[in-house]
């Protein structure tokens, strides 16, 4: 049975973030504390849900589906906003807030985990998306995979 998706992008974040914080927990050698890492900890979350925030409302907008387990049933293909940056960006605001996560904790676990995630999303979740929104969108999304990267 193929794994593509079968987890919803929300749980895989929940899991990287839990691997993070069992880092930091279990790991305390492998931590670091410099003395700005809450502000930069602050404004990578808050790209994060820029990034996550905008894209979710301009699919509302579009009345597209933001369901990330049934591409096929997206209506309007969304390349407004931080879509002209990035085909992904409620993934890549979920990245961000997993770096905010790591960054804040201090653990070196992230060096794993950040790839990690990376790689599972896309794997497991963006491909099989693409694969799904190209027979639904066709040229259009075709077009669109050659002027935007995957993540940024």
């Amino acid at each position: 049975m193929s794994l593509e998706l079968k987890v919803p992008p929300v749980v895989v974040f929940l899991i990287a973030l839990a691997l993070l914080y069992a880092g930091h927990v279990a790991l305390p050698f492998a931590s670091i504390s410099p003395a700005f890492q809450g502000t930069v900890a602050f404004v990578v979350a808050l790209i994060g849900c820029a990034f996550g925030g905008q894209a979710v409302v301009a699919f509302i907008k579009a009345k597209t589906t933001v369901h990330p387990m049934k591409p096929e049933e997206a209506s309007t293909l969304v390349t407004t906003g931080f879509f002209k940056v990035s085909r992904n960006p409620m993934y890549f605001g979920l990245l961000c807030l997993l770096l905010a996560a790591g960054i804040y904790w201090g653990t070196l676990t992230l060096v794993a985990v950040g790839p990690l995630f990376i790689w599972y999303m896309t794997e497991f979740q963006i491909k099989p998306e693409e694969e799904r929104l190209k027979e639904v969108f066709g040229e259009d999304y075709l077009a669109y995979l050659e002027k935007v990267r995957r993540w940024i």
